[in-house]
C-alpha cells in the first residue's frame, strides 16, 4: 500500500512538474510576443522638445488707436520678427531691421546680440504712434532700489535698458536712467478717472487717493501711506472683497492685515461702484492638508457647498456712492438660493497694451446690468439697477426645463436696444429687444449655433458674430465669422473655408485677422475686410523642424453615436512609424463635457495626451459624445441631464467598435481609456460600466462621487429638484449615481491619480473609490500627487510617464521599464548647468 502511494505521489509530482514546465513555456512565449513600448519615440515629443521645434502658429494683432494699423510678433526657426500692417494701404513691413537693431543695442549695452536672438520685451507704441518703446535685459548685475544689503540672496537683479525707436528715421535712442517700474499691485481697483483706488483689508473696504497709491506701488509697506476705511461690518466669509481664498492657516493669519483685492465695478464717471458681497458663513467647511509645505504641514480651510446641501451662500449687491462715502444693499431677490452677477463693459482691442484698464460696469452712469439665476438654473433674468433709486427692473427672462445658459448682452446706443443670446428655440441665437425688454425680432435663426458677439456696428445696424454648424459638409464645430443686419436680413459668411477659424477684429469693425487650420493642416493667417474680402496673406506657420522629426498629422473621423443616428466627431492619432499590417491597442482620451469635448479642431502645440501617447505604440482617439460640447443643439448639450455618470459611455464604446470594424489595425480586445477631472471620472466609470470592453484605465483627479463635488457644476448638469411645501418653504433634493457604487464590477486594471491639495475636485473623490474597491476585494493602483492641486503642476511630466508605464504594462505586456527606478526619459530632459 505504501509502495502504491509512493508511485501515485511520483505521478502527481511529475504531473505538477509537467504543468509548471508548460506554464513556463507559455509565459516565455507570451513574453517573447509582447510588444515593446517605444519610449524613445514618445520622449522625442515632450513639451520641452516641442517648444524648440514649433514656433508661432497664429498672428496676435495689437491694434493701434489712431488708425486701423496693427503690429504683431512672429517667430520661425530663423528667429523673431516684428511687423507693422496697414490694411488701408495693404502693406506689411518689418518694424525695424533686426541686424541693424542688434548692432546698435550691442553698442549701448556691451552685451553681444544678433538678429536671431533679440530678447525684446514690453514693446509698445508711443501715443503718437510714430515710435516704439521696448526693454532689453542685460547681463549687468545691479542692486535693487529697495534693498541696501548686497549680500542678501535676492538683493541683486539684471539691469534693464529701455530704448525708443523712431520708425520713419530708424533712429534708436537709449532712455537714460531708466528704472523698470514695479508692477501695479493686484489688490487695487482703480477708478476710471484714477482719483481713487479701492481695496479690502481685514475683510472690510478701504480707499486711498492717487498719490498714496503711487507710494504703495513703490513700497507696499510704506508707513506714510494714508488710507481710509469705508466699511466696518465685514467679517471672514461675509467680507467686502477677498476672504483669503486659497491661503492656508498660516498665510491667512499673516495676510489678514495686508491689502487684498476687492473686485469692484465702477460707473463710467467714477462716482459709484458696485461690489458683489457673498455671505458664506453658513456654508460648510472643507479642508485640504499640504504635507510638503515648508516646516509643519499646513491646513487650508475653505467654504464649499456640495449638491443638495441647504446651507447656501447668499449673494447681494452693495452699491457705493463714492463721492458721499455712503453705501446701500440692493434687494434683488427673486428665487430661493439665487445667484447674481454683474457684467463688466467689454474691453476694447486697441486698449490691450494700456498699462491701466479700469473695471467698468456694463451700463451708463445711471444704471448697470446684471443677471440673477435660480438655484435649479432653469430660470435666469436679465435686469438693470437704477443707482439713484435702487429699483431693480427685469428686462428679459429665460425659462427652460433643463439648465439655462446666459451671455453678456450687447448694448446698442447705450442700451436703447439690447442684443440678447438665448437657446430658447433649441439653438444658440441672437435676439433684438428694446430698452424695456420687449422682443423686436429674432436676429439669427436656423439649425446652427451662434456663439459670441464680436462687434456691433450701431450706425449701420450690423452685428458681427461667430457661429458654427451652419456650413454644409464641414465639421459642425468649425467656427466662422458672420455679419447680419439687426432685422435678420443679409447674413453673410466672412471667412469661408473648411477650417476652424479664430477671429480678431478691430474695434471699428473694418478689418479682422483670421487664423485658421485643422488638426491636419498647417496654420495660416490672413487679413480680411468686413465684407470678407482678403486684404493680404499674413503668415503660414513654419513646421519644417517638426516635420523633420517624422511627425504626421492626426486624422479626423466621423462615426455614429450609440443611437445609430447622431453624428459624433473625433480625431485619430497614430504612431509616426505606423504599420497598417500590425494590430495596435487603442486608447481613448476622454472628457465628457458638458462644458466642452476633448477633441482638438485646429493644429496646436499641446500633443502630450494624444500624439506623444500614440508614439509608445497605440492608436489614440478623442471623440465627442451626446451630452458633450455646448456648441451644438440644446438637445445634444443636455442629453446627459439627469444621468451624469453614464451618459457619454455608450458613445465612447460605439466609436471604438465602429473604428475597429473599419480598420484591421485596431485591436478591439485591448482597449484603454484615460482622462483628467471629468475625464478621470469618465474613464473609471467606463471600466466599471463596461468591464468586459475597457481593459485598462488611468484616471486623474476624477470627480468620482459627484455628491461631494461642487454644487454649481453637479446641480447644473445633473439637475436638482426644487420642492415647495404647502407652507411655501423651498428645499432642494439631489440624488446621483457615482463610481464607488460600481466597485464590484472591476475586472481590468485601474490606476487612480489625485493631487492631495486639490481644492476643486477634492481628493476624497478618489479616496472613496479606493475605499469601495478595497471593500469589494479588488486589486488596483493609486498614486497621490504630493503638494498639487487640480492640475499636477511641475509633476505633470512625471505623471505622464507613470501613465505610459501603466498602459505599457497592461495593454502591451511590456514590463521592461519596471525594473528601472529612474525614469530615464525625464533624466535626459534635465537642463545641465554649464
Amino acid at each position: 500500500m505504501k509502495k502504491l502511494y509512493f508511485l501515485f505521489a511520483l505521478v502527481v509530482i511529475a504531473g505538477v512538474q509537467a504543468v509548471a514546465q508548460t506554464k513556463t513555456i507559455s509565459l516565455t512565449e507570451t513574453t517573447s510576443l509582447a510588444e515593446k513600448a517605444n519610449y524613445q519615440a514618445a520622449a522625442r515629443f515632450s513639451p520641452s522638445k516641442l517648444r524648440k521645434i514649433i514656433y508661432s502658429t497664429s498672428v496676435d494683432p495689437h491694434w493701434l488707436k489712431l488708425s486701423n494699423r496693427f503690429w504683431y510678433q512672429y517667430e520661425t526657426p530663423n528667429g523673431k520678427q516684428w511687423y507693422i500692417v496697414d490694411p488701408a494701404l495693404k502693406t506689411k513691413s518689418k518694424l525695424f531691421d533686426p541686424e541693424k537693431m542688434a548692432a546698435e543695442i550691442t553698442l549701448v549695452i556691451r552685451d553681444p546680440f544678433d538678429a536671431q536672438h533679440l530678447p525684446i520685451e514690453n514693446l509698445k507704441f508711443a501715443k503718437d504712434e510714430k515710435s516704439i518703446n521696448f526693454e532689453i535685459k542685460s547681463t549687468i548685475d545691479e542692486l535693487k532700489k529697495d534693498r541696501k544689503d548686497k549680500k542678501a540672496a535676492d538683493s541683486m537683479q539684471k539691469k534693464i535698458f529701455s530704448f525708443n525707436y523712431e520708425i520713419a528715421s530708424g533712429k534708436l535712442t537709449e532712455v537714460k536712467n531708466f528704472s523698470k517700474p514695479k508692477a501695479k499691485p493686484n489688490w487695487g481697483s482703480v477708478a476710471p478717472d484714477s482719483s481713487a483706488i479701492i481695496f479690502s483689508k481685514n475683510y472690510n473696504l478701504y480707499w486711498m487717493d492717487k498719490a498714496n497709491y503711487q507710494k504703495a506701488i513703490k513700497n507696499d509697506e510704506d508707513s506714510t501711506i494714508v488710507e481710509h476705511q469705508l466699511t466696518k461690518d465685514g467679517v471672514k466669509f461675509y467680507s467686502y472683497g477677498s476672504d483669503g481664498d486659497g491661503e492656508n492657516n498660516e498665510e491667512n493669519i499673516k495676510n489678514n492685515k495686508k491689502r487684498r483685492g476687492a473686485y469692484v465695478l465702477w460707473s463710467p464717471d467714477s462716482k459709484y461702484f458696485v461690489l458683489d458681497r457673498t455671505d458664506s458663513r453658513k456654508v460648510k467647511d472643507l479642508w485640504v492638508i499640504n504635507s510638503v509645505s515648508a516646516g509643519r504641514p499646513t491646513l487650508e480651510t475653505y467654504k464649499y457647498q456640495m449638491p443638495g446641501e441647504k446651507e447656501s451662500p447668499i449673494d447681494e449687491f452693495v452699491l457705493f456712492n463714492f463721492a458721499a462715502k455712503t453705501y446701500k444693499t440692493i434687494n434683488t431677490t427673486a428665487f430661493k438660493d439665487q445667484s447674481i452677477s454683474t457684467w463688466g463693459k467689454p474691453v476694447l482691442n486697441k486698449d490691450r497694451d494700456n498699462e491701466f484698464r479700469p473695471s467698468i460696469w456694463l451700463g451708463d452712469n445711471q444704471k448697470f446690468y446684471f443677471s440673477r439665476t435660480s438655484r435649479d438654473l432653469k430660470r435666469i433674468d436679465i435686469c438693470t439697477i437704477d443707482i439713484n433709486t435702487g429699483v431693480v427692473t427685469q428686462l428679459i427672462d429665460e425659462r427652460f426645463n433643463t439648465y439655462v445658459e446666459v451671455q453678456r448682452p450687447g448694448l446698442v446706443n447705450g442700451g436703447n436696444e439690447i442684443i440678447h443670446w438665448s437657446e430658447r428655440d433649441g439653438w444658440g441665437h441672437f435676439y433684438l429687444f428694446d430698452e424695456k425688454g420687449k422682443l423686436k425680432n429674432q436676429i439669427t435663426k436656423g439649425a446652427f449655433h451662434a456663439e459670441n458677439i464680436v462687434n456691433i456696428d450701431e450706425k449701420n445696424r450690423v452685428l458681427y458674430f461667430t457661429a458654427n454648424g451652419r456650413e454644409a459638409k464641414e465639421d459642425p464645430y468649425f467656427m466662422h465669422l458672420y455679419r447680419i443686419n439687426f432685422d435678420g436680413s443679409g447674413m453673410k459668411l466672412l471667412n469661408g473655408g473648411d477650417f476652424d477659424h479664430a477671429i480678431n477684429m478691430n474695434d471699428e469693425a473694418k478689418f479682422f485677422v483670421d487664423n485658421f487650420s485643422r488638426v491636419n493642416t498647417v496654420p495660416k493667417a490672413v487679413l480680411k475686410d468686413n465684407l470678407g474680402n482678403v486684404v493680404m496673406d499674413l503668415e503660414t506657420a513654419d513646421l519644417s523642424l517638426l516635420m523633420a522629426t517624422g511627425y504626421k498629422f492626426p486624422e479626423p473621423f466621423k462615426v455614429k453615436a450609440d443611437d445609430g443616428v447622431t453624428d459624433i466627431y473625433g480625431v485619430m492619432y497614430k504612431p509616426f512609424d505606423f504599420n497598417p499590417n500590425k494590430k495596435y491597442p487603442i486608447i481613448e482620451y476622454v472628457y465628457p463635457g458638458p462644458q466642452t469635448e476633448a477633441v482638438n479642431k485646429s493644429f496646436g502645440r499641446s500633443m502630450d495626451r494624444m500624439d506623444r501617447l500614440a508614439q509608445l505604440g497605440y492608436i489614440v482617439i478623442t471623440v465627442g459624445n451626446r451630452g458633450g460640447h455646448p456648441a451644438r443643439s440644446k438637445w445634444y448639450h443636455t442629453y446627459g441631464y439627469g444621468n451624469l455618470r453614464d451618459y457619454g459611455l455608450a458613445d465612447k464604446k460605439a466609436a471604438i467598435e465602429q473604428l475597429a470594424d473599419r480598420h484591421s489595425f485596431i485591436d478591439a480586445n485591448k482597449v484603454g481609456i484615460t482622462g483628467h477631472s471629468g475625464g478621470g471620472f469618465m474613464s473609471t466609470a467606463a471600466l466599471l460600466v463596461y468591464p468586459d470592453f475597457f481593459k485598462v484605465a488611468v484616471s486623474a483627479a476624477g470627480n468620482h462621487d459627484n455628491s461631494i463635488y461642487n454644487r454649481w457644476w453637479s446641480e447644473k448638469h445633473h439637475g436638482v429638484t426644487e420642492v415647495v411645501s404647502a407652507k411655501g418653504d423651498t428645499t432642494f433634493k439631489y440624488s446621483i449615481d457615482k463610481n464607488p457604487d460600481l466597485a464590484k464590477n472591476l475586472k481590468g486594471h485601474l490606476l487612480l491619480m489625485h493631487g492631495d491639495i486639490d481644492n476643486n475636485v477634492h481628493p476624497a473623490n478618489s479616496v472613496r473609490v479606493a475605499n469601495a474597491l478595497i471593500r469589494a476585494g479588488k486589486r488596483f493602483d493609486y498614486m497621490v500627487v504630493p503638494g498639487q492641486r487640480h492640475g499636477f503642476g511641475d509633476m505633470t511630466e512625471y505623471m505622464f510617464w507613470r501613465l505610459a508605464d501603466y498602459f505599457n504594462n497592461y495593454l502591451l505586456g511590456d514590463f521592461s521599464q519596471s525594473v528601472n527606478v529612474n525614469i530615464t526619459e525625464m533624466d535626459r530632459e534635465i537642463e545641465r548647468k554649464k
